[in-house]
């Protein structure tokens, strides 16, 4: 189901002509993601550290693959330079991958749309815990417009295009 709904990501971006831009290995979600825009006549990078290679092998049918030595470097690569971040279900990786780039919209270093795919209520509980440091007064009742939620990847592309704009005056106020 997951995998079916990235596939179907991949194919929506290339259509679009929007590059996708990921991790580079050949297993999961994100391999039928790669699938999909390819099928679709897409442009795919894979960012992956060279440690993984062994392990996660990187995906055959690559436009580019970018070699890294760690997964701090494979961050920085793969957020540098797009006009906008999906987060779609995954595990410890994609949570981490999110909340540090969610913390790099808070402080003015990244100003391009996030959008997550709550795909069958699966970041619920995670969207729930982003009221507690509002409700905590750790965070302002704004840093809630720093990410869009969609129900299903066939929103993304309008969700990114649609996207509040986080400019000089937002950044401005996320530096406090």
């Amino acid at each position: 189901m997951y995998a079916a709904a990235a596939g179907q990501l991949g194919r929506l971006l290339a259509r679009e002509a929007i590059t996708v831009v990921y991790g580079g290995a050949a297993v999961g979600s994100m391999r039928a993601l790669a699938d999909g825009a390819l099928a679709a006549g897409g442009r795919v990078v894979g960012v992956l550290p060279c440690f993984l290679i062994d392990t996660e092998p990187p995906h055959p049918g690559l436009t580019e693959l970018v070699r890294v030595e760690d997964l701090h470097e494979r961050k920085r690569r793969m957020i540098d330079g797009v006009d906008a971040v999906v987060a779609l279900p995954g595990g410890s990786g994609t949570f981490e991958e999110l909340l540090e780039v969610i913390t790099w919209k808070r402080l003015g270093l990244f100003l391009n749309p996030i959008v997550i795919v709550n795909q069958n209520g699966f970041y619920d509980p995670l969207l729930a815990q982003f009221q507690r440091p509002v409700e905590g007064r750790f965070m302002d009742q704004r840093h809630l417009a720093m990410w869009t939620v969609v129900s299903g990847v066939d929103e993304v592309v309008a969700a990114i295009k649609d996207s509040p704009d986080w400019s000089a005056d937002a950044r401005q106020f996320a530096a406090i």
